[in-house]
C-alpha cells in the first residue's frame, strides 16, 4: 500500500493487486495489532517513519482510533491498533492519492520481455486479465511476484531456516481489573499444560490489551511450517486454532478471566518469513545493529532484531546501538537479476538476524514507500538513480535520516 501510494504521489499510473478483501498485511490479515518499526526504541522514542507511513497514523486518528507510541513492559515502543480502522484508513489514503486497488484479485503469472517483467497475469471472479507496466514492486510478503517472474529469490536464510509464525488470538470478556500481565498467562499455560493440554506451543509472549475495546490480544500460538506447502500450511492454521481455544481454557483459570471469550483469531496465522527477493545488497546483522549509513540510503528502520527460532524456542533480542536508527539502501530494495523489479517488507533481503529487524510493519511502510518511487522513477526513464529517488522521498516528507531527540514522541 505504501509503495503503491509513493508511485501514484510521484505521478505513476499505479494498480494495487490485493487477494484479500481489503488491505493491510499483517495488522488486518493477521490479526497483528501493533504498529512497529515506526519509533526508535530511545527515551524519549524518535518517529523516523512519516511521508505514507504517518499519513496512515493520521488518518487513524481521524477516525477516531489512537496511533500514540506506548511503551511496553517488555521495553519496546509500538502504536496499539483497531483494524477495521486500519482498514478504512488504508482506502481513505490509497483513493486521495488515486490508486487502481484491485481486491479479491490473485497473481497467477508473468510474461518477460528480456530480463524484464513486461506484465502478470491476474485472475479473479471475472477470470483471467494480463496487467502491463513498465515497473513492479512485489510487498507481497512471500514474493509472490519475484517468484513468477524468475526473479533469484531465496527461502529463508542461507540454510533455509524461517523464523516460525504465529497465530495471534484477540480475546473479550476479560475484567477491566484482571491481571493480564505475562506472568500471569505464563503460569496458566504452565497449569493447562500439568493438566494435560497438549496443543500449546508457548509459554510466554506478548500479551497486550487493545484501547477502547479492552480486548486483550495474545502472540503465543507459535508453529512452524513451509508456507510453499499448501497442505503444511494449512495444517498449521488448524494447529494453531486448536492451540487458542487449549489457551482460552487456560487462561479461564485466573481471575477476572472466567467469562473470556474468542473474539478472533487471525484471520491467517501471522508468517514472519519465507521468500526474500535476491537484491543487489543483502542487508547484514553488523550493518543493522551498528545504525549503519549508506550514500544511497533510501528509508530508517529502528526496531530491535526480534528473531523467533522455533515454537516454544526464546526469542533472540538484540537492540540497536544506542536505541537509534539504521539507514536501509536502495540495493536491498533492487532486485539482483529483474532490473524493473523492486522488493519491499517481509520481501527484502537480509541475513536471519538483520531481517528480524526489517520485517515489521512499521520499517516495510518505508521500504514500501521508498520501493514504489524507485519503481515510478523506473517506469519513466528506464533505469532508477538513487539520489533522484532520495529527493522524490523527501518531497513526499519521508524520512531518511534519522531526525534530533527534539523531534520525538514519548
Amino acid at each position: 500500500m505504501a509503495a503503491a501510494v509513493a508511485a501514484a504521489q510521484a505521478g505513476a499510473s499505479v494498480a494495487l493487486i490485493e487477494r484479500a478483501a481489503y488491505l493491510g498485511g499483517a495488522a488486518t490479515h493477521s490479526n497483528v495489532l501493533t504498529y512497529c518499526g515506526f519509533w526508535t526504541q530511545a527515551d524519549p522514542a524518535v518517529q523516523i517513519v512519516r511521508g505514507v507511513g504517518d499519513s496512515v497514523l493520521r488518518e487513524i486518528e481521524a477516525l477516531g482510533g489512537d496511533a500514540t507510541p506506548v511503551r511496553t513492559p517488555s521495553n519496546v515502543v509500538i502504536a496499539l491498533l483497531d483494524p477495521e480502522i486500519v482498514k478504512f484508513a488504508l482506502d481513505r489514503v490509497c483513493e486521495r492519492a488515486g490508486v487502481d486497488v484491485l481486491l479479491h484479485s490473485t497473481l497467477i503469472g508473468t510474461a518477460p520481455d528480456g530480463d524484464r517483467t513486461a506484465s502478470v497475469a491476474v485472475y479473479d471472479h471475472g477470470g483471467t486479465s494480463s496487467i502491463a507496466a513498465q515497473a513492479f514492486v512485489d510487498a507481497s510478503g512471500d514474493a509472490d511476484l519475484a517468484t513468477r517472474s524468475g526473479a533469484a529469490v531465496r527461502y529463508g536464510g542461507p540454510d533455509g531456516a524461517v523464523q516460525n509464525g504465529t497465530l495471534v488470538v484477540r480475546f473479550g470478556g476479560i475484567a477491566a481489573n484482571a491481571d493480564t500481565s505475562r506472568g500471569a498467562w505464563e503460569q496458566a499455560v504452565r497449569a493447562a499444560k500439568a493438566r494435560g493440554l497438549d496443543a500449546l506451543t508457548k509459554e510466554h509472549g506478548l500479551v497486550i490489551r487493545i484501547p477502547g475495546s479492552n480486548d486483550v490480544v495474545a502472540y503465543l500460538a507459535d508453529e512452524a511450517y513451509d508456507v510453499r506447502d499448501a497442505r503444511e500450511h494449512a495444517a498449521a492454521e488448524r494447529r494453531g486454532r486448536r492451540q487458542a481455544w487449549q489457551l482460552l481454557d487456560a487462561i479461564r483459570t485466573l481471575p477476572g478471566h472466567e467469562n473470556a471469550y474468542i473474539v478472533t483469531t487471525g484471520p491467517t496465522i501471522g508468517t514472519r518469513e519465507s521468500h526474500h527477493v535476491v537484491a543487489l545488497h543483502p542487508l547484514t546483522e553488523s550493518e543493522v545493529v551498528g545504525g549503519s549509513c549508506f550514500a544511497d540510503a533510501v528509508a530508517l528502520g529502528g526496531w530491535p532484531v526480534e528473531h523467533h527460532p522455533g515454537p516454544g524456542l526464546p526469542s533472540r533480542w538484540i537492540r540497536i546501538r544506542d536505541d537509534g536508527a539504521y539507514q536501509i539502501p536502495l540495493g536491498t530494495l533492487q532486485s539482483a537479476t529483474i532490473p524493473n523489479l523492486f522488493a519491499a517488507g517481509r520481501t527484502l533481503d537480509a541475513d536471519p538476524y538483520a531481517f528480524a529487524s526489517l520485517r515489521v510493519m512499521g520499517t516495510a511502510f518505508a521500504s514500501g514507500q521508498a520501493a514504489g518511487v524507485a519503481a515510478a522513477q523506473c517506469a519513466r526513464d528506464g533505469g532508477t538513480e538513487a539520489e533522484r529517488v532520495r529527493c522524490e522521498l523527501v518531497r513526499q516528507g519521508a524520512l531518511i535520516a534519522a531526525p534530533p531527540p527534539e523531534g520525538s514522541l514519548s
